[in-house]
């Protein structure tokens, strides 16, 4: 059976790019026909629907061809020969009857779009706030959700609903007359994606979590990315012009590239350094949670406390502080919602199986988060440390050069390192040796399968805890 979740995924040009480029030619044009188990379930959607009935007319085009030229003996060697370049080139055959489904496609946006715009413009009161950055930004999303819950009716983009279609789905889908705010993730791979989303939604408020050098790749350079995610702000900079109601602007005043492209000086600054509008002192982390002392512009100021770990999650929860102070909810009340405060699933989110936690990091990785991860599981002092990765990617030239570092750091860290995959953990692995670490406790395995068996039949019996960092899509690995 054709495997198209790999396409649905990433996009189909690119799933081919990426199959070439990891495993040659030979098992891009052959891709469809190994089997592989799908890490993410294919969802037959109305779009993939259409796909299929172009695919369907284009073999049906294909048979009368053929059927002409079965009328004759040559005829009958060129079917032959047509028969066996479209069984081998099927993964391109899919590629085109997407091609060709773009104008349609296009036009059926667009009405989505359009009826998302007349919502929101109907929706009279509504304050809309922006959230982009390299990461952090669905961590923050749910945490700034949960701080205004406490005085408002918010919605929020569910799960990792960043696309503009995406976006457009929860708003024709879960937008209600009560709502008072929506909060909308943004996120982006390439030159410009933010402004196509705030030209949909045209956001009150907007939070740049970070910036960094997440999908260079896509983006092609660090100019690029920062030109990109500051196509937020840009467009509350816009609305502000209008001069009608409160529009803010937050931004991690801890993330270097940001500091070092400050573009709006009206900025609300939040983080652990001194400095910050918003900042974070007396922070205690634990294995089993974090304390921290918050200090507002206006001299107010309070302790809070979380279960969740780790400085990192400190860094996101005061970016969500920032804005839900600014926007009226007391410190008193941003107590009880940062007690409140759960894990988002698959990011740094720890789960205990008796003596095994797992630091679950599954939803991807950048080299920031990944270090962050690392110095989080070193948190666990006296139980056996474990990592299990395949890697980062979409980091363009400095993928290699990330990774290293990545094994270097991890060397430091784990008991154990648990690589899958050969083609994005050469240099982790190259790393993690040149740093020291034991061969005999380094391992390397085809898939997340044999990786998960093996970390549970390390050292079993004794207390550990396993980081799952990152968990690429079927293509990459």
């Amino acid at each position: 059976m054709l495997q198209l979740s790999s396409y649905q995924f990433q996009g189909y040009f690119r799933s081919l790019r990426n199959a070439i480029t990891n495993h040659g030619p030979i098992y891009a044009a052959l891709m469809p026909y190994i089997p592989k188990p799908a890490k993410k379930k294919f969802v037959v959607t109305d779009r993939v629907k259409r796909l299929f009935v172009t695919y369907g007319l284009i073999f049906a085009l294909f048979l009368i061809i053929g059927g002409v030229c079965a009328k004759s003996s040559a005829g009958k060697t060129v079917l032959l020969i047509l028969l066996g370049v479209y069984i081998v080139l099927l993964s391109l055959v899919v590629a085109l009857a997407n091609f060709i489904n773009k104008p349609v496609e296009k036009r059926i946006s667009n009405w989505f779009i359009d009826d998302a715009k007349r919502i929101l413009k109907e929706h009279e009161g509504l304050r809309i706030i922006g959230i982009t950055g390299s990461f952090g930004k669905t961590s923050v999303k749910y945490y700034l959700t949960t701080l205004l819950s406490e005085k408002y009716r918010v919605l929020m983009t569910p799960e990792s609903f960043n696309t503009p279609m995406g976006i457009v789905r929860t708003i024709r889908e879960k937008m209600q007359p009560t709502h008072e705010i929506f909060v909308c993730e943004m996120g982006a791979r390439h030159l410009h994606d933010i402004k196509e989303i705030t030209d949909i939604v045209h956001p009150d408020d907007g939070i740049l979590t970070s910036i960094g050098y997440q999908h260079l790749e896509t983006f092609h350079s660090l100019e690029n990315i920062v030109s990109t995610k500051y196509e937020l702000l840009d467009a509350v900079e816009e609305k502000a012009a209008d001069k009608v109601g409160e529009h803010l602007k937050f931004v991690n005043g801890d993330n270097e590239i940001i500091r070092a492209n400050m573009k709006y000086k009206d900025a609300i600054t939040y983080g652990l350094s001194e400095g910050n509008d918003f900042r974070a002192t007396d922070i205690k982390v634990t294995s089993s949670g974090t304390t921290f002392t918050v200090t507002a512009p206006d001299g107010e100021s309070g302790e809070f406390n979380t279960k969740l770990v780790g400085r990192h999650n400190v860094e996101n929860i005061m970016g969500a502080i920032a804005a839900a102070y600014k926007m009226g909810v007391p410190m008193n009340k941003l107590k009880m919602g940062v007690r409140r405060i759960q894990s988002v699933p698959h990011r740094l989110e720890l789960v205990k199986h008796g003596a095994v936690s797992i630091l679950d990091d599954a939803y991807n990785s950048n080299p920031n988060g990944a270090k962050v991860a690392l110095e989080t599981l070193d948190l666990f002092e006296g139980k056996v440390k474990i990592l299990v990765t395949p890697g980062m990617v979409e980091l363009g030239e400095k993928e290699d050069e990330y990774n290293k570092a990545f094994g270097e750091q991890a060397a430091k860290v784990c008991d154990y390192i648990i690589l899958v995959g050969e083609a994005n953990t050469k240099a982790i692995k190259k790393g993690a040796e040149e740093a020291g670490f034991s061969s005999d406790k380094l391992f390397v395995k085809n898939s997340l399968n044999e990786a998960t068996k093996l970390m549970y039949e390390l050292e079993a019996g004794k207390e550990k805890v396993i980081l799952l960092e990152n968990d690429l899509p079927d293509n990459y690995t």
